[in-house]
């Protein structure tokens, strides 16, 4: 039988993709999700994709101990993949309470409803927040975590102790990996699923794509003063399909037995940096328009420069960021007309 991953989470941007590519694995899939953060378009286009219609969907909220019990009662869950979570960092910043209270509850109950379920394995969606503003980059696994810039990057510290913690009061019955993000982007190359904010974006890309189709009348750019070589921040940029295969290699890794530790973590990111301005140059080369933009003050939470060391990455999970970046942002533009029905 195959085995069968949870993918809490799973009906927003990077579940979704995770979705595709475990399924293209060989993996069977169970999608909860409480819908806050999305709509059925991505899942609906998991299921074009895969070209499966049968993939179980549960709408839970796992803020919610019952719904969490709900879930893992289903059916057996063999590896759980944690992604329900809020993310934005400029509304943690805002909101912080809201945070805390969503992105705290549903992991503590994901993690209780598994163990009483008999699921031993679970990988945390985890970020480079994590990291802070770091004293020297590429930042490694063993880069100190510093104060979080924003609640949001703390709730993403506090998750990893949790698991951390679990991890060794198990005695060896748990198994834990952290996949710490850099910055996600792009789509799937059949434009069926990609990233989809719900009202002004948080996060770079979407902002430019919806930009140049005319959703947006300017886009803004966030400070132009940072000590950086052309005054922007600079980022890991890292494709959402490369992303979502090193999900696939660390679940494989652990079903399989091979894990060194209980809790291993890994920087999922490229090793290069861009700046904010030398993305939306670049995408303005690969579609050939030229945006309207201006630039902004900074915005609280920011960090001015941080990409990663993925070596870890390559050598422990045999994985690798492969897609160039013009066939991301060629991909994200795809899926921009894609929603607005051009193509």
């Amino acid at each position: 039988m195959n085995k069968t991953v949870l993918v809490s989470g799973g009906a927003g941007f990077i579940g979704s993709h995770v979705t595709v590519e475990l399924i293209a694995a060989g993996y069977d899939v169970v999608v909860a999700d409480n819908m806050s953060n999305c709509d059925m378009t991505c899942f609906e286009g998991v299921k074009k994709i895969t070209e499966r219609d049968d993939i179980p969907f549960i709408e839970a909220d796992f803020c919610k101990a019952g719904d969490a019990d709900m879930v893992f009662s289903s059916r057996k869950i063999d590896a759980v993949i944690h992604f329900a979570a809020f993310k934005a960092v400029g509304e943690s910043v805002a909101k912080p309470l809201m945070y805390y209270k969503n992105n705290l509850e549903s992991f503590m109950n994901v993690i209780e409803a598994a163990l009483s379920h008999g699921c031993t394995n679970i990988l945390f969606s985890s970020s480079a927040t994590v990291y802070g503003e770091p004293d020297s980059v590429p930042v490694t696994e063993q880069s100190p975590r510093k104060q979080a810039t924003s609640p949001y990057g703390n709730t993403k510290k506090m998750c990893e102790d949790i698991l951390q913690d679990c991890v060794k009061a198990s005695k060896g019955s748990l198994n834990g990996i952290l996949l710490r993000y850099f910055n996600p982007v792009g789509a799937h190359p059949s434009a069926l699923i990609g990233e989809l904010p719900r009202g002004v974006p948080n996060n770079l890309v979407p902002f430019v794509t919806q930009t140049a189709i005319g959703k947006r009348e300017v886009l803004s750019l966030f400070g132009h003063d940072y000590p950086t070589p052309d005054g922007t921040c600079l980022r890991d940029f890292i494709d959402i399909v490369d992303l979502a295969k090193a999900h696939v290699f660390a679940v494989r890794r652990m079903l399989d037995g091979k894990m060194e530790s209980g809790c291993e973590i890994y920087n999922i990111g490229t090793g290069h940096p861009l700046s904010v301005l030398e993305i939306v140059e670049a995408f303005e080369k690969v579609i050939g328009i030229k945006l309207n933009r201006r630039f902004v003050p900074r915005r609280e939470g920011d960090v001015t420069a941080i990409w990663c060391d993925p070596t870890l990455a390559n050598e422990k999970l045999g994985w690798k960021a492969e897609r160039s970046l013009e066939e991301t942002l060629a991909s994200a533009w795809a899926w921009e007309k894609h929603l607005a029905g051009q193509c």
